[in-house]
């Protein structure tokens, strides 16, 4: 088995050949069917009635073709708030309306410690998720704001991702985002895009499929080898090479959906 962590260790085998297969599914079922599947940025509807519109440009397609939005699972509409001891706090202002009960949200959004926080005075908050995307060769996913959706009011604040082997590494992702004007709040509705995924691969011009995988009992033991392992060292990433040398070979299966009927 030669998956390899680095891209340079690639060097001198067989590339590989044809689109790459990226498999997800949810490591949670409970409720799943609110969660939109990944979908790739282009879309159809987009003005391709001129031969020079942007829509037909090789470069724009290649690129846009390259993105997959996760869009949000449900509406948010939250306020930034202090105590009178000073503590943050998350507020949900959509109070009794809300679409997501109160215990649920307190499940899904978290804010970090104060002390975390990257920058002082801006506040780090996280959406959990329960996205894992896995590959069986060489791929690195990078997670990053869905720059190529329009907002018509632009959020307060900043998303930050990140970037990770899937195919020694796969995790569910989070969706975080620092707050830097706290005196405004942070609406999404269900369906707006919450962040893009990218692949690179080996080659780097090989096209990507994303398919929904199931979740067997390799990859099971897998994800429950790797998991919480951020709660014990401080750089996970030296552990990649340790989870490749345990890694079964083969981990993605497609899953296999009834047709539906006309």
């Amino acid at each position: 088995m030669q998956l390899s962590v680095h891209f340079e260790n690639t060097q001198g085998t067989e590339a590989g050949s044809g689109p790459v297969t990226v498999g997800w599914f949810l490591n949670q079922q409970k409720g799943g069917i609110v969660y939109f599947p990944p979908e790739r940025v282009r879309g159809a509807e987009k003005n391709k009635t001129h031969a020079k519109s942007a829509s037909r440009c090789p470069a724009v397609i290649n690129l846009e073709s390259r993105y997959f939005v996760i869009r949000c699972p449900f509406d948010l509409h939250l306020g930034f708030t202090r105590d009178d001891k000073g503590k943050p706090h998350i507020r949900n202002l959509n109070g009794d309306m809300s679409g997501i009960r109160a215990s649920k949200l307190a499940e899904k959004i978290h804010m970090t410690p104060e002390k975390e926080w990257r920058y002082a005075g801006i506040p780090t908050i996280q959406l959990v998720l329960p996205y894992v995307f896995i590959a069986d060769e060489p791929v690195y996913a990078s997670q990053v704001a869905p720059f190529m959706h329009y907002q018509k009011t632009p959020m307060p604040g900043t998303i930050f991702g990140g970037r990770f082997p899937i195919n020694v590494w796969p995790r569910p992702l989070m969706w975080a985002f620092e707050w830097h004007e706290t005196d405004k709040p942070l609406k999404i509705n269900r369906g707006d895009p919450l962040f893009y995924l990218t692949f690179e691969t080996v080659p780097q011009d090989r096209s990507v499929v994303v398919v929904e995988t199931e979740v067997t009992p390799e990859l099971t033991d897998y994800m429950e080898l790797i998991s919480g392992a951020v709660n014990y060292v401080n750089q996970t990433f030296s552990l990649f090479e340790a989870a490749e040398e345990r890694r079964p070979e083969t981990l993605i299966r497609p899953v296999k959906r009834r047709p539906t009927k006309d």
